[in-house]
This record gives C-alpha cells, sequence and structure tokens, in this order.
C-alpha cells in the first residue's frame, strides 16, 4: 500500500530544503496552493503529470520522493543516515552505533515481517 502521507511529507521536506513557498511549487507545477497543501499532507494524491513536475521543480530524485514505496531504495537510506551522521561527536557516534546493533538484533530476533 502506497502511503502518501509520508510521500507528501518527503515533497514538503525537500521543498522547505529548497526554501520554496507552496505557492511558488504550486505556481511552477500549475496546480493550485490548496492542492500542493493536501499533495503535502497525503489528502491528495498528485497526478503522475504533478509528481514529475514536482520532481523537475524540486530538482530532486523521484526515488527521494518515493524511497519508502520501492524496494531499491538503499542507497538513498545510506545517504540519509550519512548526512544525519555526519555532525555527531564520537561519544554520540558510539551512543548511534550501539542503539544501532540494538535495534537490528531485536527486530531480525522477533522476525517482524515489516522489516523483511
Amino acid at each position: 500500500m502506497v502511503d502518501y502521507k509520508d510521500i507528501g511529507a518527503r515533497i514538503r521536506a525537500v521543498r522547505e530544503r529548497r526554501r520554496m513557498t507552496q505557492e511558488q511549487l504550486a505556481k511552477s507545477v500549475g496546480v493550485g496552493t490548496a492542492h500542493i497543501s493536501h499533495i503535502e499532507t497525503g489528502n491528495a494524491v498528485p497526478s503522475l503529470k504533478a509528481l514529475i513536475d514536482i520532481i523537475n521543480t524540486l530538482e530532486c530524485s523521484a526515488d527521494e520522493l518515493l524511497c519508502i514505496e520501492i524496494v531499491q531504495a538503499r542507497p538513498i537510506y545510506t545517504r540519509w543516515i550519512e548526512e544525519l551522521l555526519c555532525d555527531c561527536t564520537s561519544v554520540e557516534l558510539k551512543i548511534i552505533n550501539e542503539t544501532v546493533k540494538t535495534l537490528k538484533s531485536s527486530m531480525r530476533r522477533y522476525g517482524d515481517g515489516r522489516f523483511q
């Protein structure tokens, strides 16, 4: 099942990183500001044309917006993790490393199908 709320949140995050308003994005895509707002909150599903226009306007990749829905999104996840870790101290990195190892072990031990 496609999580449009998550995709909308990713669109919003990229738009905000680009310091672009909803109005600017809407004008570039050729839709109303309210429609962009509804897309970002997951209350509207963008047409394929609108999604392509959003991707081109935001100068991002489809993977960046859709990666949760795409099985082969490992490079995107890896980049996000690298960005999160780039300004960590040695102590923070050690704590994060131990937390991730524990979480990974727990997920594998319980075999939750969502994580396979």
